[in-house]
């Protein structure tokens, strides 16, 4: 089995947070975005990971490090590619051609998710989905009797089907998926001036392969930050029975209201913080009265009394405020 990540995009709906670095690296509850997913997607692949291929751009040899350290703790050797354009998600796949074979997953490394189902090896391959309430915002299939996909659909303006496709893929075959893809490359089939993988989708069901659905409990979608600090808010109590809080914390005169992931080294003083913050590595909160947020490492925060917000990297913010989204390395307060 092999995990194809494309993750190539600018973040720009995550900015500041992603002006120093790929919006999949960041962390939610003491983990990288990326590394929750693939961890996800293996307890439901329930078979051996054999190689992640991660499809990027000039993110640099330390993210390069990274995303190889993920795919070598669950055991899978990593591979990295390069999307030099911005061509659409048909392109993106297509730049791992040389890692389409076999069983493979395709999964965009801003989406998250919960779920209890297994792989059936029945059909030819399988897309994941979410029941929503309102499907005009999303690309969703129908289905017949049996669960057979029928119909892809982009953003429709009646109702059709409420099941939203959440950006993950199974294919048994990866051949067949590289093969339509390379029909679509080759004669220039584009959607908006973009390869859709949608499109290939498409050809595959019209050519007689049989794609299923994957239900899934809860999908979190990590697009913006508030979407990012509600994904911390749920993955934060999916696991609040796990030790959440690092042995080297330090921890004065405060009170700490579960569930909530402090990293190693970080110092609690004369504060009150949780539910589902996360605090990062190294980082400092003083007299402070924090929830529902995330701070990365190595960031220093007084005086505070916030919400729903995020703070970057090696920032330094004293004041007083109520919602917050700083990225890396800023100053703000004396």
């Amino acid at each position: 089995m092999k995990i194809i990540i494309p993750m190539a995009g600018m973040g720009k709906r995550m900015r500041p947070h992603t002006l120093t670095i790929p919006k999949p690296l960041i962390p939610i509850a003491g983990k990288p975005i990326v590394q929750r997913l693939v961890e996800e997607i293996a307890v439901v692949a329930n078979q051996k990971i054999d190689e992640i291929a991660f499809i990027i751009g000039a993110f640099g040899e330390e993210v390069e490090n990274n995303l190889k350290e993920i795919a070598n703790n669950i055991g899978a050797k990593p591979t990295i590619y390069y999307q030099n354009e911005a061509l659409g998600t048909g392109h993106a796949i297509y730049c791992a051609e040389q890692s389409l074979n076999g069983k493979i997953i395709v999964a965009f490394a801003d989406t998250l998710f919960k779920a209890d189902f297994k792989l059936d090896d029945k059909f030819d391959g399988s897309i994941w989905v979410n029941k929503v309430k309102d499907s005009s915002a999303f690309g969703v299939v129908k289905v017949d009797n049996k669960n057979i996909i029928t119909d892809f659909i982009e953003k429709p303006t009646e109702f059709i089907s409420d099941l939203a496709i959440i950006g993950i893929y199974y294919f048994k075959q990866g051949e067949q998926l590289r093969q339509e893809l390379k029909y679509i490359l080759d004669n220039d089939i584009v959607v908006n001036g973009e390869y859709q993988l949608t499109d290939a989708l498409e050809s595959m069901k019209n050519n007689g392969l049989k794609l299923t659905v994957g239900k899934v409990h809860e999908w979190l979608d990590c697009g913006n930050k508030n979407a990012t600090v509600y994904a911390n808010q749920r993955i934060l109590k999916y696991h609040k029975k796990e030790k959440l809080i690092s042995d080297s914390a330090i921890i004065k005169n405060s009170i700490i209201i579960p569930p909530c992931y402090i990293g190693e080294n970080a110092k609690i003083e004369n504060s009150v913080i949780g539910p589902y913050l996360s605090v990062g590595e190294n980082s400092t909160i003083k007299n402070s009265l924090i929830k529902n947020s995330i701070i990365q490492q190595s960031s220093v925060v007084e005086n505070l009394n916030i919400k729903n917000s995020m703070i970057g990297s090696y920032t330094e913010f004293k004041g007083i405020t109520s919602e917050v989204s700083i990225g890396d390395y800023a100053t703000i307060g004396k």
